[in-house]
């Protein structure tokens, strides 16, 4: 059986209730003079929706009511002459007619003035934009054709909206891309292939952006994606492919190992706002998929605040604090290895309040005080103004002093009543508070309704209001029953805003209360009622039933309430209402169930409610299937009965009773319980068990109870229901027989002792008049007792003690009828306080550079002056001995607890001057300062170079360049540099070693290896040795005729171009090293020429915009720049500047543009200059002669084959020709064919198929015959034509139509003349 107790009004909610009355700022009745009160504004951030009216909100309180004005822009806004324009009545609030108007005109910095004679408020400055929703710019969808296995990113790229709108992508149905671990969506809007399928092919990839002010959505031109197996392709076409066709992705198609598609890089910084919702996103590609883990280092992830999304690619951190900051790592993971990505984030804070300031009521000639307590990243910068002027700008008043975030005003006179505000603004927003300043007069008024009627259960707290006003603050008193003096003592407590508090209510607190405010200006009275009611309880509660199925289950649930409370009864199956089911039965003390079924088992629960509180018990019903013989039944006995109370003693009974039916189970024994009408009525204790084979107990009792008994049965099946109560017995007074227990002295001011103690029960008080008789003495001291005698008290205070000596202390029951036992004594101690004096003889032993030893002298015991913790080591480094100028460091503090004489300080850096200082710690605070102390530590091995970096590549040399290290840790001695050749294999080639001299800081290497990759290493050294190397690679550089550069990629960002490759030299691909620049968003912009008509730009681009363009405009025109986007991702970039006009020189630039089409970043212009057109310099093979002669000897044997034809057939040979030529009367009618241009109806279709790369007839047709290697079948169509030298040009693109820039690209048949100039 389970019975839990519910309280609706519990203290803990009373509690809470209480204190958000008390903390509610200091209100003046508005028939009393005041300044004006900004009660309601607009936010600070205001967009509009251009179809509807704007409404500016300002509204004010104050006495006179306060008149209202605006400003714009920083100007003043007169309303009057703008007749778009109205200002509500009595009201601040603006309202805009933008019908026929633009919303644009009236976008700008609003701020309202609310003013009145005792002075000015303003509101916040209220920014007001109109929401935008623009059109998706046209551009031209080109089909994206990738490889199996691939990634690819599909770019979205909606316009810039306010607010931003929210992207999703949807195919040509309306129906949402299915997403999921491959293929999901990034914050960005882009959708993301971490490696795409067949399945991915589609032309209905669609963007949409729905923007949420105007609810208004756009559609982004569909993309189309195809994606081809190349295993499954001829490979021959699929060769032609790949040099047609720069859309295809050449990116492995493969198993491979994860790597990060955005972001880019290993590591990424990330800014976040206090109070914010920080995202961070890791997206990743490979095969198979990549699954993403994330967990921040040095640190947990904060689970209550936190959720993946994304199918674990994006961690979403809400209201975000100080402690996020840190390195958080994405992990993604597949068969084949991982990948790691850390971002770190920082957390900036916009200015928050720590205590914002009041408004105060001071009388004439009184002091007060105005606080602006704030906090932010970077710290705020606070600024006072008076009625809307800045305090240095408005009259001097010299009872009023700023300190940067506090107003002092001392001494105030009539009439200085105003308006404060306080402004704390940082980069990231600002906050503005209004407090006013009412000098007032006022005599108390109280502002409770009187006769107010306050309700509470016994045993709970009660709060009975005073609400008052008056200027000086009234001073609040308390009375009961208009006789009593109620003082701020236990059971009562009157807090600062005049609430009386009763801890524990009780019936005889019940009553008429009075509380009087006053002040040198008047009285005033306010009269309440407080009614202590009896808590409702359950005397029969429901019993665990067993019930055979198609049987009635009974469940009684009896309660006892306070007879002014109206009760209501509830029953619950499972804290679910009960089944709607004629089969149960509600009656006023019982729930009935007929004809039970399996379904009916469960909990059921019955509770009380009343308007204060409740009371719930509970029950199970399990149902057993009925058997088909008549089964024995088990119910729970009958209760006792004729309960007599016999042997009456003074301190003992004696019970006996008769035994109820035990429904066919052996009672197992008795329990006895009684009821203390005098202490605790209505409630029922358990006394004690006896065997279930007797009939009687024998009772021990205590002195000064009304006692009433009864008995409950227990067999396997449950209690009984309880026994009749007994008839009452009282007990006499007597002595007590026991003390408090957990007696304490513990001293909570240098000059107090607090002895406090658990008070007894009323059952242990053995009488009426209970006290306690407090005993205390100093220890080891020869002096008397000191007592004091006390009641409804748990502690006393012994004050003017001496600082933390030690006191025997003893506390002893006292009543009426006499003293309890002699209390043993307890040793506590007086309070204590701050420590006098410092260590002394304080010496450090220097270890190495980075350990020390330090040692003192203890602090004498007398001088602790309380219970010794420990001492405080602080520590600080002043400087590197390096420099002659302190650059101080935070203070670090290591705790030693006890009483120790010694230390270590961990962590020190080398060649470097520190200051320390002790002091000694007990319970009340720290002691002073020991002098300061500096020492050395000696020098260590250096830290890494701060860079290394390769610069001027070339075939046979390069230039190495670095800094000093960031922490020398001594007196650098030079630098050590180390190198060897890496091969293609990852071999290791021998070392080279070369050293410096400290001032060097580059070094140019010669007589290097071409097109050979390099290793370097290099670190710095001191006189204590070698530090850490740093390391770097590069590649020097072949003949510029072999150097490719690379073209941008659909969707690697940066790849090879698609070109023929010479079967004897391959060209490398450049290192590139990168640099974050300090200055400028690009760095490492270089250009190179490619062929005639083209050009090539790199950079590295480590901004936050992700417009980029390219722009190159003919030198010396006047023309405008021509513009092509380029993916704006951060790191490095190459871009292919096509169609180029040769022998031109171009002047060309990368540049960023925000949303409103504006340069924000540019990289300085470099000039491109194309050669002059000239002649292929492949080898034409049409004039060689040994390919000259071929092909005549080829032409003459065709001849002479004709001629023999000719001739054979002129004798009448017979040839395998078709029937139907037989049937001709001159077979020299039709010697051709005019549609296939055939010879005759030869049949012999072996030895007369069209030769690759010979001309066509006159028509321009080649007959498709049945040979697997007619040039028509690679066409798919028979599109094919010749070029002027008679060489078959096909395309391998089936029937599809290239599109315009795809003509010049067409790859060539394989005929021989292609198939020579392929390889120069």
């Amino acid at each position: 059986m389970d019975r839990k107790w519910k309280w609706v009004l519990s203290s803990g909610a009373l509690l809470v209730i209480f204190l958000g009355r008390m903390t509610t700022a200091l209100e003046v009745p508005l028939d009393l003079p005041q300044p004006p009160t900004i009660t309601h504004q607009s936010p600070k951030d205001f967009i509009i929706d251009p179809r509807e009216n704007i409404l500016i909100y300002c509204e004010a309180k104050g006495k006179p009511h306060p008149s209202f004005s605006w400003t714009r822009n920083g100007t003043h806004f007169d309303v009057e002459k703008d007749s778009k324009v109205l200002m509500k009545p009595s009201s601040g609030t603006l309202v805009i007619d933008i019908s026929g108007e633009k919303a644009e005109a009236y976008e700008g910095i609003y701020q309202c003035t609310a003013r009145n004679e005792h002075g000015t408020a303003v509101s916040n400055n209220i920014v007001i934009r109109q929401s935008r929703s623009p059109l998706w710019s046209k551009e031209r969808k080109e089909a994206i054709m990738v490889q199996v296995g691939v990634s690819l990113v599909l770019q979205c790229r909606p316009p810039a909206g306010l607010p931003p709108p929210i992207i999703f992508w949807m195919d040509n149905n309306f129906q949402r891309l299915p997403q999921n671990t491959r293929v999901s969506q990034a914050l960005n809007g882009d959708l993301y292939f971490s490696n795409v399928l067949l399945d991915d092919t589609r032309n209905d990839y669609i963007c949409y952006a729905r923007f949420p002010h105007t609810q208004t959505i756009q559609q982004k031109q569909p993309i189309t994606v195809k994606v081809l197996d190349m295993d499954a392709i001829n490979e021959t076409v699929a060769a032609m492919y790949n040099y047609t066709n720069n859309l295809f992705v050449d990116s492995p198609s493969g198993e491979r190992r994860p790597s990060f598609m955005a972001p880019l890089g290993r590591s990424s910084t990330q800014m976040a706002l206090r109070g914010g919702v920080l995202e961070l996103e890791c997206i990743a590609e490979g095969l198979p998929t990549p699954e993403v883990s994330w967990y921040k280092e040095s640190g947990d992830l904060p689970s209550s605040r936190m959720s993946f999304h994304n199918f674990q690619k994006t961690l979403k951190i809400a209201d975000v604090m100080e402690a996020d900051a840190g390195d958080y790592r994405c992990t993604a993971k597949n068969s084949l290895g991982s990948a790691h990505h850390t971002i770190k984030v920082n957390v900036k804070a916009a200015p928050f309040w720590i205590s914002a300031p009041r408004n105060l009521i001071l009388a004439p000639k009184e002091t007060g005080i105005l606080t602006c307590r704030v906090s932010g990243d970077p710290k705020p910068q606070i600024a006072w103004s008076v009625n809307g002027v800045p305090v240095e700008d408005s009259p001097k008043d010299m009872s009023r002093k700023v300190e940067d975030d506090t107003v002092i005003l001392s001494d105030v006179q009539t009439g200085s009543s105003a308006v404060y505000q306080c402004n704390a603004s940082n980069e990231f927003g600002y906050l503005l508070a209004n407090a006013f300043v009412n000098v007032l007069a006022e005599a108390p008024r109280v502002l409770t309704p009187p006769n107010n009627v306050y309700q509470v259960i016994t045993n709970n707290p009660a709060f009975l209001d005073c609400a008052s006003f008056g200027s000086p603050i009234p001073t609040i008193t308390w009375f009961k029953d208009s006789q009593t003096s109620i003082l701020n003592r236990d059971p009562y407590v009157i807090h600062n805003n005049g609430t009386l508090e009763i801890n524990v209510a009780q019936s005889l607190n019940s009553g008429k209360y009075t509380c009087i405010a006053s002040n040198n200006l008047g009285t005033k009275e306010n009269h309440v009622y407080l009614e202590v009611k009896e808590p409702t309880r359950i005397l029969a509660q429901p019993e665990y039933m067993v019930v055979q199925r198609n049987r009635k289950a009974v469940f009684e649930c009896k309660v006892k309430h306070d007879p002014t409370l109206i009760p209501t009864m509830n029953w619950l199956k499972d804290n679910g209402e009960l089944p709607d089911d004629e089969r149960f039965l509600v009656d006023t003390d019982s729930l009935t169930i007929n004809d039970v079924t399996e379904e009916d088992e469960g909990t059921y629960t019955c509770v009380m409610n009343t308007t204060l509180d409740q009371d719930s018990a509970s029950a199970m019903l399990t149902v057993v299937e009925a058997t088909p013989t008549p089964a024995i039944v088990y119910e729970e006995p009958d209760p006792p009965t004729d309960l007599e109370l016999t042997d009456q003693r003074e301190r003992s009974v004696q019970l006996t009773w008769i035994p109820g039916d035990e429904h066919n189970s052996p009672t197992q024994k008795f329990l006895v319980q009684y009821e203390d009408l005098l202490h605790q009525a209505g409630v029922w204790h358990n006394l004690t068990e006896e065997e279930g084979t007797k009939t009687t107990a024998h009772l021990d009792l205590s002195p000064y109870a009304y006692y009433s008994f009864r008995v409950l049965a227990l067999n396997h099946v449950g209690y009984s229901q309880p026994s009749q109560p007994s008839r009452q017995y009282r007990t006499n007074p007597a002595a007590p027989d026991v003390n408090p227990t957990d007696v304490q002295g513990v001293g909570t001011e240098h000059n107090n002792l607090v002895i406090s103690w658990k008070e007894l029960t009323g059952l242990q008080s053995n009488g009426p008049g209970l006290q306690y008789k407090v005993n205390w003495r100093q220890k080891d001291v020869e002096e008397d007792w000191s007592s004091e005698t006390v009641a409804n008290a748990s502690k006393y205070v012994v004050s003017g003690t001496p600082t933390f000596v030690p006191y025997e202390v003893k506390v002893q029951a006292v009543n009426d009828y006499g003293n309890g036992p002699a209390p043993e004594a307890v040793v506590g101690y007086s309070g204590e306080d701050v420590p006098m004096s410092a260590p002394e003889s304080v010496q450090v032993l220097v270890q190495n550079g980075t350990l020390a030893e330090v040692h003192w002298e203890p602090v004498l015991t007398s001088m602790v002056r309380g219970r010794l913790q420990g001492y405080k080591v602080s520590y600080w480094r002043e400087r590197s001995l390096h420099q002659a100028e302190a650059q101080q460091e935070e203070q670090q503090v290591l705790a030693f607890s006890g009483n120790r004489t010694d230390g270590r300080l961990p962590g020190l850096k080398p060649y470097s001057l520190y200051t320390l200082n002790i002091r000694v710690v007990n319970g009340k605070g720290e002691g002073p300062l020991s002098p300061n102390h500096n020492f050395e530590t000696p020098e260590g091995v250096p830290g890494p170079p701060s860079f290394l970096r390769i610069k001027n590549t070339n075939m046979d040399s390069l230039t190495l360049e670095w800094g000093p290290p960031q922490d020398n840790n001594g007196r650098l001695t030079g630098y050590t540099l180390k190198y060897q050749p890496v091969n293609n294999s990852n071999e290791l080639g021998p070392v080279e070693e070369m050293t410096f001299p400290a001032n060097e800081t580059t070094i140019t290497l010669a007589d290097l290896k071409y097109s050979t990759r390099y290793k370097f290493y290099f670190n710095a050294k001191t006189i204590k040795g070698s530090g850490p190397t740093i390391t770097e690679e590069a590649i020097t550089i072949m003949d510029e005729a072999f150097i490719q550069q690379p073209i941008v990629d659909v969707v690697k960002g940066y790849t090879e171009p698609h070109l023929p490759i010479s079967p004897i030299t391959q060209s490398l691909r450049p290192q590139f090293y990168k640099v974050h620049p300090i200055g400028s968003a690009f760095t490492n912009v270089n250009s190179s020429v490619v062929g005639e008509e083209g050009a090539v730009i790199s950079w590295e681009y480590f901004g936050p915009d992700k417009n980029v363009y390219v722009e190159y405009i003919v030198e010396n025109s006047k023309e405008d720049w021509t513009k092509e986007f380029v993916n704006g991702s951060s790191g490095s970039q190459t871009y292919l500047i096509k169609g180029l006009k040769p022998g031109t020189s171009y002047r060309v630039r990368v540049v960023v543009k925000d949303h409103s089409e504006a340069t924000i970043h540019s990289t300085e212009e470099l000039v491109i200059t194309l050669p002059e057109a000239m002649k292929s310099n492949q080898v034409d093979l049409a004039t060689q002669g040994w390919f000259i002669g071929l092909m005549c000897a080829i032409a003459l044997l065709i001849l002479v084959l004709l001629i023999i034809c000719f001739i054979k057939r002129n004798k009448g040979g017979k040839y395998p020709v078709k029937e139907k030529e037989d049937a001709h009367q001159d077979p020299e009618i039709q010697p051709m064919k005019d549609d296939d241009g055939t010879f005759g109806e030869y049949s012999d279709t072996e030895d007369h198929k069209p030769l690759k790369g010979s001309r066509t007839p006159s028509n321009g047709t080649v007959k498709r015959d049945d040979s697997d290697d007619s040039l028509v079948d690679y066409g798919e169509g028979g599109d094919g034509q010749f070029n002027e030298d008679g060489s078959f040009i096909g395309q391998y693109s089936g029937k599809k139509e290239k599109d315009t820039h795809e003509g010049n690209e067409s790859s060539e048949a394989p005929s021989p003349v292609n198939a020579m100039n392929s390889f120069v």
